[in-house]
């Protein structure tokens, strides 16, 4: 929030219990969470990976289920409009791959930031019983239209 702006419209499409959408929700954004499986919060049910609308006037973040992340970000480009953005926490890794790369090439990232410290990652945010982490973590972030090279910056 402190790196980045985004539009007033926010959809979190992956919002599991809320973590994401209320951090959002605290820092002023008008927020639509969904889920694929209700977990206690959230104002849908909703599969994102077959939605079918197009142009909507929103931004999307969300941390996608890494299995199908790069699922999300080309969903996510094919539903917002122009100038809109999206983005997505994933791991340092999903830099790598033949597959990614076309996707890559397709949809450049305008910023990707890398954190510096290794982030602890809670599963359903069950930090009590998750102890450290040895994954990297960056914010990747798409704006649709952008056709330059990515900027690299470091948080944290």
């Amino acid at each position: 929030m402190e790196q980045e702006t985004f539009s007033h419209y926010i959809w979190e499409p992956a919002c599991g219990e809320g973590h994401l959408s209320k951090v959002l929700i605290d820092h002023g954004y008008d927020v639509f969470s969904s889920d694929l499986v209700y977990r206690g919060f959230g104002d849908g049910q909703i599969d994102f990976l077959t939605f079918t609308d197009s142009n909507l006037d929103v931004d999307i973040i969300t941390n996608p289920p890494y299995k199908y992340a790069a699922e999300f970000v080309e969903k996510a480009m094919e539903t917002i409009g122009d100038g809109h953005k999206v983005a997505m926490f994933l791991k340092l890794t999903f830099l790598e791959g033949k597959k990614r790369r076309d996707l890559f090439e397709r949809y450049p990232p305008k910023t990707i930031y890398v954190s510096s410290s290794r982030l602890i990652c809670a599963l359903n945010g069950d930090f009590d019983n998750t102890k450290s982490s040895a994954v990297a973590y960056a914010w990747f972030v798409w704006e649709k239209g952008y056709e330059g090279a990515p900027i690299i910056r470091w948080i944290n």
